[in-house]
């Protein structure tokens, strides 16, 4: 087949050559210089270069008009391009996922009605201008969350006591959201919702899923929160147990947005033993998510994920899961919170570093610039890594140890004209 490749997200976090025989198929990998940088330089496919000024989608479309070709297969890997992929299909007419199809997995709002609908429970919701033209009258009270449509890794998510302290900050700018507070209209209104504060654990649901089926699938508890490590707390999550409720449950949810072919990353909370859709998302999910379910399971996910959209069927050929059902778990230590500081290291680390639970531990050395935007990929942050226990608890418990232990060394970057004793953040 001739397949055409939406390239974002680097080429070793996926592994294409895994999933896609590249002798076999004619591979155009089409995106920004730096994204194709990622490429191993002896694989054999075609590259394309785009200016990456605006969407993949129009850059596209104006290649292929210069240059018109026919392609099998439009693929993206990139949570951010999943659309634009969809657009590309119907535009070239190609098989896939239509744009109307994707939208339901990628749209806050649009997935949370179809989940509803579909019988499941859901944090009560409003899309902004409404919540605004209500001057905050909803159906709960309490804690209320502001968050975009399609964001990621909880940037410009808000927290307010009460629904009527999220309409004061809206309407007068108060938010320190950019795009909110600077006289905002009503199209970055409509960007954003409001939704009920739900409280209790919160799990993600991972798996692979094809002509509707949830080929297989684990579970797990986050530790920390993504909003919490976006404000410069650890955070990670650990594996656990789950019942074959718990899959309907999944599958359900799956079966309202119209994931049928694909990764997913699902998540959703624990609230008084009931379980309240979040998000989901068709796609892997971020950190050490792939590396943890493959280590638990033995299957790579991008990699089947590209044998399904390739149509190829993978249900007989998914692998054994080891024997040893050891419990693993995705670490992350936030830096973005200290840009613009020099960084010494990390206090309190050495008597986890070489224990005997850890499976892998990448730690930015001393020196290295701090990331100066919210990441959990290792050798960005401060420290990233995975850990395997017996069981949940001790996965979990390890976890908790090293975060109540670890804390960072920072120095102001500009020289101070008299000597100063370095600076230790709590973790």
């Amino acid at each position: 087949m001739k397949i055409l490749v939406l390239h974002r997200v680097p080429y070793f976090k996926i592994e294409y050559h895994r999933g896609i025989s590249h002798d076999l198929h004619e591979v155009t990998y089409f995106g920004t210089e730096g994204a194709l940088a990622t490429l191993p330089p002896d694989l054999r496919c075609e590259r394309v270069s785009r200016p990456g000024t605006r969407p993949a989608f129009e850059e596209a479309r104006d290649w292929l008009a210069e240059r018109p070709r026919a392609f099998d297969r439009v693929i993206s890997m990139s949570e951010y391009e999943l659309l634009d992929a969809a657009r590309l299909r119907e535009h070239l007419g190609v098989p896939g996922a239509p744009v109307d199809q994707v939208a339901l997995a990628r749209d806050k709002v649009l997935m949370k009605r179809a989940v509803e609908e579909a019988g499941l429970r859901v944090p009560r919701f409003l899309p902004l201008p409404r919540f605004l033209e209500r001057e905050g009258q909803v159906p709960w009270e309490g804690r209320t969350v502001l968050k975009p449509h399609r964001g990621a890794s909880s940037e410009d998510v808000l927290v307010f006591d009460t629904p009527r302290q999220a309409v004061t900050a809206v309407t007068e700018g108060r938010t320190g959201v950019a795009r909110l507070d600077s006289g905002a209209d009503r199209a970055d209104q409509e960007d954003f919702q409001v939704e009920e504060f739900v409280s209790g654990p919160i799990r993600h649901y991972d798996g692979l899923v094809q002509h509707g089926e949830v080929l297989v699938l684990t579970a797990s508890e986050y530790l920390g929160t993504c909003l919490r490590y976006a404000q410069g707390r650890p955070m990670g999550s650990f594996q656990i147990g789950f019942s074959e409720e718990t899959r309907a449950w999944v599958a359900r949810a799956l079966a309202a947005v119209r994931i049928e072919d694909g990764t997913f990353h699902l998540e959703a909370i624990v609230h008084e033993g009931e379980l309240v859709f979040l998000e989901v998302g068709n796609r892997v999910g971020g950190a050490d998510v792939v590396a943890t379910f493959e280590l638990a399971t033995g299957v790579h996910l991008p990699s089947y994920e590209l044998r399904v959209l390739l149509g190829e069927p993978v249900a007989g050929a998914l692998p054994e899961p080891p024997a040893d059902g050891r419990r693993y778990g995705w670490f992350v230590h936030p830096g973005h919170h200290l840009a613009g500081r020099e960084y010494r290291g990390l206090a309190g680390a050495a008597a986890f570093r070489a224990g005997p639970r850890v499976v892998a531990w990448t730690e930015l050395p001393p020196g290295a610039p701090l990331p100066d935007h919210i990441t959990y990929q290792a050798g960005e942050t401060v420290l990233a890594g995975i850990v395997a226990g017996d069981t949940p608890e001790e996965t979990r418990g390890w976890m908790v140890d090293l975060f109540g232990s670890v804390s960072v060394d920072t120095h102001p970057a500009a020289a101070p004209l008299t000597p100063a004793t370095p600076e230790q953040v709590p973790a």
